[in-house]
Formats: structure tokens, C-alpha cells, sequence
């Protein structure tokens, strides 16, 4: 009696469908295969994502993002050291988010594109919502 009890405990946990498991349901766009990114371009994209994912570096782009600036203006706005500026947007350059100009002794920085402008304004616009913002923007199915 005992086996045949433990029998059916077996039965049914083999049974239950797990509730994240939709396989079996119809989906609304099946109509084949999404075609997946190429992992370098993945990389990039990652390696941008983490340039931009220090506040530091951040700050100093959406400065840029109004204008393009030498470093002792940057210095300045920011208040900080040179090095460290200097160093900042060093990275930035290796990740191809600012670009620079010369004129004469000085040095210009300003965004590379117009995909980066976006890209800031986007990230900012999004960590100012609130979560209330956010949730009532799922539930209505707005941006």
C-alpha cells in the first residue's frame, strides 16, 4: 500500500506543468525564428553599456550632450582634477562615444553621434521616472 501510495506522489509531480512553461500555448507572433545578434556586436554594445554605467562618466556626457567643451571647462563644471577628466574621457574615446577637434592649443570634446545624444537622454529620462511612472506605463501599455 505504501509503494503504491508513493507511486502516485511521483505520478503527480511529474505531471504538474510548470507555471513559467508555456510551450504548450498559443503564441501570438510564431511565425519562425528571431534572428539573434552577432556576439561582437553584442560586445560593443555591452562595452558601451558599461562605459556609460559609471556616474561619473555619465555626468561628464550629459555635459557634453549640450555642447561640445575642452577639458579645463569640463574641470571646471564638474569640479574635479584634470587626471581624472582626462582619464574619463580617455575611455570614452576608446568606446567611440566622444569625439574631439582641435583648434590651435585646444582640445574639443563633444559626443560622437547622434545614437549616443539619444542614448543618454533615453538612460536619464528613464532613472528620473518614478515607479508608479513606470508601473502605470505597463498596465496602460505606453512608453
Amino acid at each position: 500500500m505504501f509503494g503504491e501510495r508513493k507511486s502516485k506522489l511521483v505520478k503527480q509531480r511529474v505531471v504538474k506543468q510548470d507555471p513559467a512553461d508555456c510551450s504548450g500555448e498559443p503564441h501570438l507572433a510564431s511565425s519562425g525564428k528571431i534572428p539573434l545578434l552577432e556576439p561582437k556586436q553584442c560586445q560593443q554594445a555591452a562595452a558601451i553599456f558599461r562605459a556609460l554605467g559609471d556616474p561619473s562618466r555619465l555626468q561628464l556626457l550629459a555635459l557634453l550632450s549640450k555642447r561640445e567643451m575642452c577639458v579645463t571647462e569640463l574641470t571646471e563644471h564638474l569640479q574635479d582634477n584634470l587626471p581624472a577628466i582626462s582619464q574619463r574621457l580617455k575611455l570614452l574615446r576608446a568606446e567611440r562615444l566622444v569625439s574631439t577637434r582641435r583648434d590651435g592649443k585646444h582640445i574639443f570634446y563633444s559626443l560622437a553621434d547622434h545614437h549616443i545624444a539619444l542614448l543618454i537622454e533615453n538612460g536619464l529620462a528613464h532613472g528620473s521616472e518614478t515607479d508608479d511612472s513606470v508601473c502605470s506605463n505597463r498596465e496602460t501599455g505606453e512608453d
